[in-house]
């Protein structure tokens, strides 16, 4: 079976975390602007969005419920990338990573070395975010700065490698495979 075959659309989900925005008291603009990122750039299919509080139990549950398989019956998601906005500076109710970080079976420290490096040109304020990225299951999470600035630059960094990082994830690159970037 060739790539082309073997290419499905990435499906993806963002996750925003503000207690602000949670209440009402102020419009999410980085979820919505990382969702038109992952749809223009990536061809990305955005299944589910949702905007939380800073709250840990909170956040582990809505990583797990995205991070479950697709099994068939319905009850499993098939996401194959989780991004969150939010959360990862250095307040204390920034408490993303850790939350992630419950859920994640393998940490990826490069992907967010990756996108710090590639950001820093544009601001040194991007090594501020404690943002993290790893997977769960054959599920991707990054965890991404709350501007919608931070959060789409540093998305922004990392649209050349998702595509081969999700391939990996699913299975779907043989042994032999090279990937160009796009």
């Amino acid at each position: 079976m060739s790539r082309q075959a073997r290419q499905q659309p990435i499906r993806a989900a963002v996750l925003t975390v503000s207690d602000r925005c949670s209440r009402g008291e102020a419009v999410d603009q980085s979820g919505p602007a990382l969702v038109e990122l992952l749809q223009t750039k990536l061809q990305t299919t955005v299944v589910a969005t949702r905007c939380i509080p800073d709250d840990h139990s909170l956040l582990v549950a809505a990583f797990r419920e995205w991070s479950r398989p697709h099994d068939g019956s319905g009850d499993g998601c098939g996401i194959d990338l989780i991004v969150s906005t939010g959360g990862t500076g250095l307040s204390p109710r920034d408490i993303t990573p850790e939350a992630a970080n419950c859920v994640i079976e393998r940490a990826h420290p490069g992907l967010m070395e990756l996108a710090r490096l590639r950001c820093l040109a544009k601001t040194p304020l991007t090594y501020l975010s404690r943002g993290i990225a790893g997977s769960a299951g054959r599920t991707l999470i990054l965890t991404l700065p709350g501007s919608p600035r931070g959060a789409t630059e540093m998305l922004d960094a990392l649209c050349d490698v998702l595509p081969h990082a999700v391939e990996s994830l699913r299975g779907d690159v043989l042994p032999d495979e090279h990937r160009s970037t796009p």
